[in-house]
């Protein structure tokens, strides 16, 4: 629900700024987590505020971006990449930190990256020569909810495209992250065969490898085309999602390896889902077009887990093999379902023929 706020304010003042404000929510949120948190309630103000700064240095740490330097530049994935590292060393330190100190701890230690961000930004980059808005900054609901920009951006078939991508590409994407340190413990349970090191740690070391992918892959998209990346990447990544949940009980190494492949297909597409938005954007709605694929893209990310976590619930509970077939399908069925629907109107094959 932030999302639309920070996106809008970058429109109208240094997204430094904006980005600032971010850094402090999402510190503040973790340390209310980890130390005045003491229900369901409260537990969940923290977080949504937690989730507010995310919002609000997201989206706008890109603009910080593309206020700064040429627009071309931004087709390289790095920021998009370091996302997946700050993800993978979430995962890393918050099991080192539970097991040595619980996890009221895990929430106020891992506060630290956020503020770390704030001074990194506060600090080193400094502010634009000139401020976009002069006078006095009044925001209205059709600034925070542009409507008749976003229906401009829709119209842009190609951009459109990269959108719907995005939002297929986040609910995939973090469902796996949310739910695959419970799918280790219950292949743990399921096969009695403990792995070779503990799973938040396998967790970590997972997501790193969604760095060099989200390179690499965009590399290859640059070369055989954007759009007809997507679609091959999506649709791997299905299979290899699918095999992995019916991996349950087989031995660890054959689990890790096809958790690997599925991480590397999930992020093999994901700095050219953004890149592709951000270079197809008309110039003048580049501000409402980045912002709608900001929204819609955090929008798949709070249906993903919940889907998960859904069709686990249906389908047999926890404790069922069939219920996490069941969950990664209902995550996986999504970038499939866009892959036929873009296809179908010829999204691959206009992008082959303005190239040609």
């Amino acid at each position: 629900m932030a999302v639309p706020l920070a996106t809008a304010l970058t429109d109208r003042i240094d997204a430094r700024r904006v980005y600032l404000v971010g850094g402090i929510f999402a510190s503040f949120g973790l340390l209310g987590m980890g130390f005045l948190a003491s229900n369901f309630w409260t537990a969940l103000l923290f977080m949504a505020i937690n989730g507010a700064g995310l919002a609000g240095t997201y989206m706008p740490g890109l603009k910080i971006l593309s206020d700064r330097i040429e627009a071309g530049e931004l087709t390289r994935p790095f920021y998009t990449v370091f996302f997946g590292i700050g993800t993978g060393f979430s995962y890393l330190c918050s099991g080192w930190i539970l097991n040595a100190l619980g996890w009221h701890y895990v929430f106020g230690i891992i506060s630290l990256g956020p503020l770390a961000a704030f001074l990194i930004v506060l600090f080193l980059i400094p502010p634009l020569a000139h401020e976009k808005w002069s006078g006095p900054l009044r925001l209205h609901i059709r600034d925070l909810f542009p409507v008749h920009q976003w229906k401009q951006v829709l119209e842009n078939k190609k951009a459109a495209g990269f959108i719907f991508g995005y939002t297929a590409h986040t609910i995939e994407l973090f469902a796996s992250r949310s739910w695959i340190v419970a799918f280790f413990a219950f292949c743990v349970a399921s096969s009695g065969e403990l792995f070779f090191l503990a799973i938040t740690t396998l967790a970590g070391i997972i997501n790193f490898f969604g760095v060099p992918a989200s390179i690499l892959g965009n590399e290859l998209a640059l070369r055989i085309g954007r759009q007809k990346w997507v679609c091959i990447v999506m649709l791997t990544s299905a299979v290899c999602g699918i095999a992995l949940a019916l991996s349950t009980g087989h031995s660890w190494w054959l689990i890790l390896s096809l958790a690997v492949v599925h991480a590397i297909f999930i992020m093999a597409d994901s700095a050219t889902l953004t890149a592709g938005l951000v270079i197809s954007a008309q110039k003048n709605i580049k501000g409402a077009a980045m912002g709608l694929h900001s929204l819609m893209g955090f929008g798949g990310g709070l249906l993903g887990p919940a889907i998960f976590g859904f069709v686990l619930d249906i389908a047999g509970s926890r404790s069922s093999h069939s219920a996490w077939v069941w969950a990664y399908i209902a995550i996986v069925i999504w970038g499939v379902l866009f892959v036929l629907y873009e296809r179908r109107k010829g999204w691959v094959e206009k992008q082959i023929n303005e190239r040609s």
